[in-house]
């Protein structure tokens, strides 16, 4: 770099004066093709400035912990806050968001140390949304193969279904405000390389999250992984009229007592029936008269005449010697062969 001159100021202004003329020349040239690429709609500036509170309550398993962390990191608009106490009302949540300079929030609430509910809200105008959270994946659970920068702008890919539906177009509308990192924010970093995955089936909600591999365009999941269950859309922040209240929903209570009535029904079954044995078995017998058929087949055995035996049977001699016994039995045959 040339040094400054003390005359600064001069030698620049003689610089301008000089450069000044030539730009009417160039421009009269007809000949010279021009490329004007046109600036930025955003000129770097932080406009959008959404902030995420996400945290929860007390009581939660270590999965939910995990999830919590997870969306933290995906989401770097988002901030943390320590767990809320059960006895605290939810409208709580509004002042919390105040003070924490945000104005949108995911609130995990577990209840019985088993059922984990999702709230995703508008703080402080409204609208929120209640949902029942199952099939929880985590990140370090699911040990995946893809990856991500950390910060960068996810893509939200939507079901078709959410824009044939009203309640699903204002879930849409919420998770695009929530879930998108606001463009040019401090902490995120210029790069698209992961896509967020909404879609719908067999009622609910499957949250999915994909990398975008730069080879072949390909997907691999990294996770985390969740279903949300859609329970109440309220007008207001966690509260007010309900909008819509979903029909297919079963509460986790109803479904363990229809599980314990199915086993309890079964049990009563199989004691009826060994029941049903016992009398059974207790019961008289029927008895049934002779069948007159059964002898048909019967051939009758014949009939041999009846023998008196009129002497009295020789006594065998008992004798202790089994020698003596051969020499007397061999002496009668002697004489049986003689008289013969």
């Amino acid at each position: 770099a040339a040094k400054r001159k003390r005359d600064g100021p001069a030698a620049r202004a003689k610089k301008r004066a000089k450069t000044a003329p030539a730009a009417p020349e160039e421009a009269a040239k007809p000949g010279v093709e021009e490329y004007s690429v046109p600036p930025p709609v955003s000129q770097g500036k932080w406009k959008n400035k959404e902030r995420v509170l996400i945290f929860s309550s007390r009581g939660i398993n270590f999965r939910t912990r995990h999830l919590m962390q997870d969306l933290r990191t995906l989401m770097p608009h988002s901030k943390a806050d320590t767990k809320m106490d059960r006895k605290d009302q939810l409208f709580v949540i509004n002042e919390v968001c105040e003070m924490k300079n945000c104005n949108k929030c995911i609130f995990f609430e577990a209840k019985k140390k088993q059922d984990l509910y999702m709230w995703i809200s508008n703080t402080p105008q409204g609208p929120s949304a209640k949902f029942l959270v199952q099939n929880v994946h985590t990140l370090a659970e699911l040990k995946m193969t893809g990856n991500c920068l950390r910060g960068s702008r996810p893509l939200l890919s939507f079901d078709p279904v959410f824009d044939k539906e009203p309640h699903y177009a204002l879930l849409k509308e919420l998770f695009i405000q929530v879930f998108s990192t606001p463009q040019y924010h401090p902490k995120s970093q210029p790069f698209v390389d992961h896509v967020f995955t909404f879609t719908i089936a067999d009622d609910r909600i499957w949250f999915r999250n994909y990398q975008i591999i730069e080879e072949d365009a390909s997907l691999v999941e990294i996770g985390p992984r969740f279903v949300l269950n859609l329970i109440k859309i309220f007008q207001g922040s966690f509260g007010g009229p309900t909008l819509y209240e979903n029909p297919h929903y079963q509460s986790p209570n109803m479904h363990r007592r229809l599980v314990r009535l199915s086993v309890a029904a079964k049990f009563r079954e199989k004691q009826q029936v060994k029941e049903v044995q016992n009398i059974k078995k207790k019961g008289s017998k029927v008895l049934i008269g002779e069948d007159p058929t059964e002898v048909v087949f019967e051939t009758p055995a014949e009939e041999k005449p009846v023998e008196i035996q009129l002497v009295k049977p020789e006594s065998k001699p008992i004798v202790k010697d089994k020698k003596k016994l051969r020499k007397i039995q061999r002496k009668k045959q002697k004489k049986l062969f003689r008289t013969e």
